[in-house]
């Protein structure tokens, strides 16, 4: 689907503006509006509405959140303060005022046993940050004509020395995943619930795609947070609303 009604970047805010896919967002749209964690608050509910108010913004592109899944098995309550309280909060705001309210979520919220998952599929996750990820989605259900992103992504350059031979996933590097976030952003009349990723594939063969050279093998039993086994993402929807392959 294609339409020439787009929201204009400046008319956008970006939180998480500092993050790998904030940075990216604003190398390809400078005029993106986006803020410090100390201009803008996620647990200052007040705060944010000034600040929303102040700034003619029409949309709200939430990609704060901590996303570490080991980080936040081992403190799940800054999860529950960003990821869950924090989202609720900007999503009430959002529909408070009448703003478009588009939600950057994970495929994680899947059980991660048989994957290509499609929007309508039966959420169940599996370990603390995608429950917390889940709780984010709850709230932005509520905002009429909120844009759910169910995706996944990593850095350009693969940064972990291994990875996973028995996990597979929709992932790809940022700076692929960023500009198809930044055109259903952009769409207005694109609601709902989108996957974004690329094609299915083992977590270590995406290491090599990215032209690491040398990347060690690692299973998902030998840490100590629970992995799920395929969180791959059917993208039929995706292809259809941007004629992509």
């Amino acid at each position: 689907m294609s339409t020439t009604e787009r929201i204009e970047p400046r008319q956008v805010l970006l939180t998480g503006g500092s993050g790998l896919l904030g940075s990216e967002l604003r190398r390809l749209a400078p005029e993106l509006l986006a803020p410090s964690h100390e201009l803008f608050d996620l647990t200052d509910p007040a705060g944010m509405a000034d600040y929303l108010a102040d700034h003619g913004i029409t949309t709200v592109l939430h990609a704060a959140a901590t996303t570490s899944p080991p980080e936040v098995a081992r403190n799940p309550v800054t999860a529950m303060r960003v990821n869950i309280a924090g989202t609720a909060l900007l999503a009430a705001l959002c529909h408070e005022a009448g703003h478009r309210f588009v939600y950057i979520s994970s495929d994680y919220v899947f059980k991660g046993d048989r994957g290509l998952y499609k929007e309508t599929d039966e959420l169940l996750p599996q370990n603390a940050y995608a429950w917390s990820k889940l709780g984010g989605e709850s709230a932005a259900q509520m905002v009429p004509n909120a844009l759910i992103l169910r995706t996944t992504f990593c850095p350009a350059e693969f940064p972990h020395p291994k990875a996973f031979v028995d996990q597979y996933t929709s992932r790809d590097s940022v700076v692929v995943i960023a500009p198809i976030i930044l055109e259903l952003a952009l769409q207005p009349r694109i609601t709902g619930i989108v996957h974004v990723g690329t094609e299915r594939k083992t977590v270590r063969d995406l290491a090599l795609l990215l032209g690491r050279t040398e990347v060690g093998e690692l299973r998902r039993d030998e840490v100590d947070f629970e992995v799920p086994k395929d969180t791959s993402l059917d993208l039929s929807k995706l292809i259809g609303l941007l004629d992509i392959r």
